[in-house]
């Protein structure tokens, strides 16, 4: 681990990186055009306004990979819930044709922690899946 991937607050020194897997209800694949465009720049406000780092977000037709540095207060299922509440919320009022599912997120989603290790082989996985 180098000096440099840590994170440090006044009672801490640490490094939480989670990646996160979610799909939309019945896994249409909704996650197209303009409303991935969109997903990327709702995931992107949350992280800053919550001091969190977008290390690495890949958005496919029918689900997300979301590669996130958060701090050691978040718990992961508050960090995964405020990208899907969000978005969710948003999404739903600016494109009319996602209020035809009964919600957007399905209830579910992947969890992981990575360490530095991990995250080696996280982020290339991840940006694999944007091809």
């Amino acid at each position: 681990m180098q000096k440099d991937d840590l994170r440090r607050s006044n009672h801490a020194v640490y490094q939480v990186n989670y990646h996160f897997v979610w799909i939309p209800k019945r896994r249409k694949k909704v996650l197209v055009g303009d409303v991935a465009k969109r997903l990327r720049e709702i995931c992107e406000e949350v992280a800053q306004e919550n001091g969190w780092v977008v290390l690495s977000l890949a958005i496919q037709p029918d689900h997300v990979h979301l590669f996130v540095e958060a701090t050691p207060k978040e718990k992961p299922h508050d960090v995964v819930r405020a990208f899907k509440g969000r978005s969710s919320r948003i999404l739903r009022s600016e494109f009319p044709h996602l209020l035809k599912l009964p919600s957007l997120w399905t209830h579910g989603y992947f969890c992981r922690t990575a360490g530095n290790v991990s995250a080696a082989v996280i982020e290339p996985y991840i940006r694999a899946q944007s091809s």
